[in-house]
């Protein structure tokens, strides 16, 4: 940053993929938005309630609790694709030769 001052590193993205992975929304509690990890929970919930309702009475638990499954896996997928985003961007601020085009870099590369 130009004031000096350097931004603290975030979350390691695998460690948040780790506490996704146990504990659904708690990577999202780690990045800091709790709410969003609370949203998906509460649709894991619903659809969860959703498809036990909907489902044949001999399919499988996984089979019975589908909805809420899937969006287990997107909340696992979500909170690992912003812990990455962030890391990256905090990366590419630390270089002092960031991708700029105020650098001495010739015009035709």
């Amino acid at each position: 940053m130009s004031d000096g001052t350097a931004t603290p590193a975030p979350v390691n993205p695998y460690l948040v993929l780790g506490a996704a992975v146990i504990l659904p929304a708690s990577g999202h509690v780690m990045l800091g938005v709790p709410a969003r990890g609370l949203q998906f929970l509460f649709f894991m919930v619903i659809l969860g309630w959703i498809t036990t309702k909907l489902a044949p009475a001999d399919a499988s638990f996984i089979g019975r609790h589908a909805g809420a499954f899937l969006i287990y896996a997107f909340s696992i997928l979500d909170a690992y694709k912003i812990a990455r985003i962030r890391h990256a961007i905090w990366v590419h601020k630390a270089r002092p030769d960031g991708d700029s085009a105020e650098g001495d870099t010739p015009s035709n590369m």
